[in-house]
């Protein structure tokens, strides 16, 4: 008889409650070659990590009058300048530090720094989008140069004002999963217990997730398109639409993770409703590794994220073949306790196989190393181990060993609930109202993607 899964009402609003409460050109391009400079500041070390942050790509200086001192006037130019070279500041002073995570400064010079350079960048972006509005000639005039991480091409110039567009939504989406990797490290507690992560910052982690989802999905469906053909597949690999989507379903598949130790916590979660977000958990992690798997992402944080998304896809397949066990071992079948052992011991061996794939991770440079155990994996690493155990012992005591499925079953498949933020690209700055543009004075209106 085909098993059947179900979900009861119940378990169905207890999803929809933790879904809502989100807690739980033309153009010329040009790139350096990696042995031409030391642009690149990489840490040696960068400490704890919960949530995978890529390497900051940080902007090189613009002159912007001399490219558009004939087509616009004085005062747009300066304001041009003056917004993205406090970014450049921001940026080449701060960014190396921002991916450290020492405890100390996570939540006093990290968090402001996050949040002064998040704010100088949608400062920066109305104004920037002016010059692409309604397919504006001046999208051309100024060559952007960005210094890469990923990529094997240690900076990467184009002269397209979308590829600045692109470049910035990419630091956004980046500097808010750093945001998230501060939350997620667990602090030392007030009653001076194990070290913990607290609700609030959970419940705020989701929302930073999805938000960083959405900086990057809209990279992916309204700025990627804009750019033509050629400069699309010169793209650094950073911003690659496979390394985008790869990024944007991690920030997805980590807020699954946190809505699951939510689960685990909650006294209403059932095991159904536990085992259908490890497997949407699953899902999201296995196509992050799809998206990146033929991609050349290079030495440093490129086989970093490679090692990361294994690491988490692997992790994810052993929660839900745990939960996917648990429920099949309640049937009153032969079969069914037979295949909840073999699903049990498939958690058993992926959780070993992650601890080894987190070891590598954490191996390659820039070097890290765990947080302390907490939420879904201090969970499991507690009850795979000894569940397994028990579970096959009783079951190998009830039936004969040839009896017992070999080969474990496959995961139920359910649809992905969790969804990026609907992220739009800002209004045309009003200062661009009065422009005139080679004599053409420009409209306020919204960008046309």
């Amino acid at each position: 008889m085909a098993l059947e899964y179900k979900i009861s009402g119940g378990d169905i609003l207890f999803l929809i409650y933790i879904s809502r409460c989100r807690t739980w050109d033309m153009g010329c391009f040009a790139s350096t070659p990696k042995d031409s400079g030391g642009n690149r500041r990489r840490p040696g070390s960068i400490g704890e990590v919960s949530v995978y942050v890529p390497g900051l790509r940080i902007p090189k200086p613009v002159d912007f009058s001399q490219s558009l001192g004939d087509h616009l006037s004085k005062n747009i130019v300066e304001r041009l300048s003056a917004l993205r070279t406090r970014i450049v500041v921001m940026a080449s002073q701060e960014g190396p530090t921002i991916t450290r995570t020492k405890k100390k400064s996570a939540t006093q010079h990290g968090g402001s720094t996050l949040a002064d350079l998040q704010q100088a960048l949608e400062d920066y972006l109305p104004v920037l989008l002016g010059l692409v509005k309604d397919g504006c000639h001046l999208q051309y005039k100024v060559q952007f140069v960005w210094v890469n991480q990923e990529d094997d091409a240690e900076e990467t110039a184009m002269s397209n004002a979308w590829y600045e567009v692109l470049s910035v939504l990419h630091l956004m989406a980046t500097l808010s999963l750093s945001q998230a990797n501060l939350l997620l490290l667990p602090r030392t507690s007030a009653d001076g217990y194990q070290p913990k992560v607290s609700e609030e910052s959970r419940r705020a982690s989701v929302d930073i997730f999805l938000k960083a989802a959405g900086y990057l999905d809209c990279a992916v469906r309204h700025v990627l398109p804009q750019l033509p053909a050629e400069l699309r597949r010169n793209l650094p690999v950073d911003l690659a639409e496979g390394v985008l989507r790869a990024l944007c379903l991690q920030a997805l598949g980590q807020g699954v993770d946190i809505q699951l130790g939510m689960a685990i916590d909650s006294t209403k979660a059932t095991l159904a409703v536990k085992r259908r977000l490890a497997c949407e958990m699953v899902k999201y992690w296995q196509q992050a590794q799809d998206n990146i798997t033929n991609l050349p992402l290079g030495n440093g944080w490129g086989e970093k994220h490679r090692h990361f998304v294994k690491w988490k896809y692997v992790e994810a397949k052993a929660a839900a073949y745990y939960y996917h066990g648990m429920i099949l071992d309640e049937g009153n079948t032969e079969k069914s306790h037979g295949m909840a052992v073999a699903a049990l011991q498939a958690a058993d061996e992926y959780f070993k196989e992650s601890k080894k794939l987190c070891e590598a991770f954490n191996a390659a440079p820039p070097l890290s190393r765990n947080a302390p155990l907490w939420g879904t994996m201090k969970y499991l690493s507690e009850k795979i181990p000894k569940d397994t155990s028990n579970k096959v012992r009783i079951n190998r005591d009830l039936y004969s060993y040839e009896r017992i499925m070999e080969t474990a079953p496959t995961l139920p498949d359910f649809a992905l609930a969790l969804k990026p933020d609907e992220y739009q690209l800002p209004q045309v700055d009003a200062s661009w109202r009065t422009e005139n543009v080679n004599g053409i004075q420009t409209a306020p209106n919204h960008i046309k993607v």
